[in-house]
């Protein structure tokens, strides 16, 4: 049984996820910034679709939801997506639920939640040793449930979310507005050594190399891999709280050639 799985992911939850499910078998990972630009439909062509995205203001990235606008599903007979999410995100799932109904006439057979560690410093302090290796934990073996429901094509609806759907509805728009130039929001500190490492891990290539100092193009998706793959933490984002040591985090397994590969 043939299964595509489309992912989006910054700091590697949901690239961590969608390789979990992977190992059902005759998986193809296919990230969706490589199908940015590719103009029309998607019709895929398998027996289960996966959609595998993180959770911005109680939303899809907006990257995702210009996706899954353009997915054509209507000939899956299994279709699932799994949100990632450092606090609570739900009502990400009703809205791609909500998306693929009307482009596709043909909602989610399967949708899940899972936690892992959050990874946006202006919000939280994201979690270090014990605590995020507990969480981490936690979702493997969530994760692998998953896999087995997904193996048994059974149907999970995508649950019960007042709270985050209110959120949603209030936090979402303003957000998918700017997103894209959130990237004035910010700062490179003269502790930066030139290594070019946020401009390759960017995964819709927001950011050229110019003079040894990065620079942003507006068409950020405010993933935050620069921020939180740099080195010497010389990225700061100067929203909410701030980023100045409020520490960093990426999934433990997620490596620079990886953030490449979305390209």
């Amino acid at each position: 049984m043939k299964t595509i799985i489309y992912y989006f992911t910054g700091t590697g939850n949901s690239l961590a996820a969608a390789k979990k499910i992977a190992a059902l078998g005759d998986c193809e990972l296919v990230p969706i910034a490589s199908l940015k630009d590719r103009p029309g439909k998607i019709v895929p062509a398998a027996d289960r679709i996966g959609i595998v995205s993180p959770v911005y203001d109680a939303g899809l990235p907006v990257i995702v939801k210009e996706f899954a606008e353009r997915l054509d599903i209507g000939a899956v007979p299994y279709v699932f997506g799994i949100i990632t999410f450092g606090g609570m995100g739900i009502s990400a799932l009703h809205q791609l639920n909500s998306i693929l109904l009307q482009s596709s006439r043909k909602k989610l057979d399967a949708a899940f939640g899972v936690k892992m560690p959050g990874n946006f410093p202006p919000v939280g302090v994201p979690p270090a040793g014990d605590k995020k290796e507990e969480i981490l934990r936690k979702a493997d073996a969530e994760l692998a449930a998953i896999a087995v429901t997904i193996q048994k094509g059974q149907t999970v609806p995508p649950g019960f979310s007042p709270l985050t759907s209110l959120l949603r509805l209030l936090l979402y728009p303003p957000f998918a507005k700017n997103v894209h130039t959130m990237d004035n929001s910010f700062s490179v500190e003269d502790t930066c050594t030139a290594c070019g490492t946020c401009a390759k891990v960017c995964p819709v290539g927001n950011i050229a190399m110019e003079n040894d100092r990065p620079v942003f193009l507006h068409h950020c998706e405010l993933c935050c891999a620069c921020l939180n793959f740099c080195p010497v933490e010389a990225i700061q984002l100067n929203i909410f709280q701030g980023t100045k040591g409020r520490g960093r985090y990426r999934h433990p397994d997620l490596k620079i050639d990886d953030m490449k590969a979305q390209r």
